[in-house]
């Protein structure tokens, strides 16, 4: 495991390798505001046991990675509002730029194709990353995201709330715990909640490594500036996997299969009571859809007309 910095695409970029570099790359893309710690160790570890090169990072403006401070926090509030009556955003960067990060990262490490799997925001950046850049992408994983396609459901306004709300006292570090733990067991997975302990830790260990609440509402300005993604998947030809969790208060699981519907041959498989989280019981089944899809060997899609949800949790 290798912890290291990249000068890439203009900004210097916080990476971790883990497994062997002559196995397959596995590009690991993470969510708002979250840094490549977030990723499951145990997941980690299983794409290395299944014979993979797992590289994560930290995006800009989060972690270790460089933050804009030259740009001031945005008026989350105001965006909010500006978008819902369809006005066009100025943001300081957008989800084109972060997904050219990773372009620049595979170039610092001489990477020239990766599996591309991406949760939440990381998700839309590895569907840019995979209709721009096609020689460069072996697949895409997209979890719990979305086209960002107007006219989709949002979050639950407790949801929204939560994201909206202004960042605790950053002097307060109980405070700050205490929020997060809130925000992350009402957007959490209601079927496989967290131990209290393990989400404390995990926060705690976040918190003691990077804090950046302005990257984070800038990150956010980049998701709404950028806007409806539908013609970029449609042009997507590499093997696609949507992953969704059925109960996900965030992006509701309509925006995972407006996702799968607009890239071509994408599979879709849909996990009941799975929030917006990668809860510890869910890695294994996780684990076997990742390698399954990554190594080709994901079953043949049934013929039309015979799409169902059965208890197995997969939709066509």
């Amino acid at each position: 495991m290798v912890l290291a910095t990249a000068h890439a695409n203009g900004i210097t970029i916080a990476y971790e390798t883990s497994g062997n570099p002559l196995d397959p790359p596995v590009l690991l893309v993470m969510g708002l505001g979250m840094q490549l710690i977030a990723w499951p160790q145990d997941l980690i570890d299983g794409l290395v046991e299944q014979g993979y090169y797992v590289i994560r990072f930290d995006n800009r403006d989060v972690g270790l990675s460089t933050k804009l401070h030259q740009h001031k926090r945005p008026n989350l509030l105001w965006a909010y509002l500006k978008n819902l009556a369809g006005w066009k955003q100025a943001a300081p960067y957008t989800l084109n730029d972060m997904a050219d990060d990773a372009l620049g990262l595979l170039d610092a490490l001489g990477i020239g194709k990766a599996h591309l799997v991406g949760v939440s925001m990381g998700g839309m950046i590895a569907q840019i990353f995979a209709s721009h850049y096609a020689a460069r992408t072996l697949s895409l994983t997209s979890i719990m995201s979305s086209s960002g396609r107007r006219g989709l459901p949002g979050p639950t306004p407790a949801a929204r709330n939560a994201l909206m709300r202004p960042p605790a006292d950053p002097g307060n570090r109980n405070e700050v715990i205490e929020r997060s733990i809130a925000v992350f067991r009402l957007i959490g997975s209601p079927a496989f909640p967290a131990p209290e302990r393990s989400l404390r830790a995990s926060i705690e260990r976040a918190l003691d490594r990077s804090v950046s609440p302005d990257g984070m509402a800038r990150q956010l300005i980049a998701i709404v500036a950028s806007g409806d993604r539908t013609p970029l998947l449609r042009k997507i030809r590499c093997p696609s996997l949507v992953i969704h969790g059925a109960a996900d208060p965030l992006v509701p699981v309509a925006c995972g299969i407006d996702t799968a519907q607009a890239i071509p041959g994408a599979r879709l498989h849909v996990i009941e009571g799975m929030g917006h989280d990668l809860p510890a019981q869910l890695i294994e089944r996780l684990l076997a859809l990742l390698d399954q899809h990554l190594r080709g060997n994901m079953t043949p899609e049934p013929p039309p007309l015979t799409q169902h949800r059965a208890g197995s949790g997969t939709h066509h």
